[in-house]
């Protein structure tokens, strides 16, 4: 059964909006403090990167380490996620998404990432062959978007063991620590793929569409 059309031009312009252009970038939703980032726009350089977060002190902690650091080609953005993507980016412009460690919504199975009507919307501003790296420390919550991956989305994805070491997040440092089985998907839009939203421009702030 289809999932239910995502209502995308009810999406109101998140405060102090700014238009972007129409260049290649990726996006991390829900990045915290800012630690995962930080890391990946200083190893790569040529890759920009918006990182956003909701929540006003993780925002400002992840905005401070920012000024601290100086990376050109990170912009931190406090916003709600899905309104800013709604306004902000254009079909099949991000290369890579970034959703790590996501609240696993224990009472609201529909909403998590991979269950809302979104996550179409979210599809059509990938790149053909670009991914989305979701993690998790919870293996019922990695089950079920696999499921939900192969038999709504029909995306094909890599399943990994995240290592001991690793230290992306605060959360990933915490859930490792306490020996916790922290896994991730890398999720692959293939070529050709096609969603309800391909012709979708972006609202560019318009607080109300039609």
């Amino acid at each position: 059964m289809p999932i239910r059309q995502f209502q995308a031009h009810r999406m109101h312009a998140p405060r102090d909006f700014s238009a972007l252009d129409q260049q290649t970038l990726c996006v991390e939703i829900g990045a915290g403090k800012g630690k995962h980032a930080l890391l990946f726009s200083g190893q790569y350089p040529e890759q920009r990167l918006f990182a956003i977060e909701r929540t006003r002190e993780k925002f400002l902690a992840m905005q401070k380490q920012h000024q601290l650091e100086g990376q050109q080609n990170l912009t931190p953005v406090h916003a709600d996620a899905i309104p800013w993507i709604v306004h902000a980016l254009y079909p099949e412009q991000v290369e890579q998404f970034f959703i790590l460690y996501p609240n696993p919504e224990p009472h609201n199975p529909a909403q998590r990432w991979v269950n809302m009507p979104f996550f179409e919307f979210l599809l059509s501003r990938l790149k053909p062959e670009g991914t989305i790296t979701l993690a998790s420390n919870i293996p019922e919550y990695i089950e079920e978007a696999e499921q939900q991956l192969q038999q709504l989305w029909q995306l094909s994805y890599e399943k990994e063991q995240i290592r001991p070491e690793s230290a992306r997040t605060h959360f990933e440092i915490k859930y490792l620590e306490r020996g916790e089985s922290c896994q991730q998907l890398i999720i692959t839009k293939h070529c050709g793929y096609s969603t309800r939203f391909d012709d979708f421009l972006p609202l560019q702030g318009k607080s109300d569409v039609g």
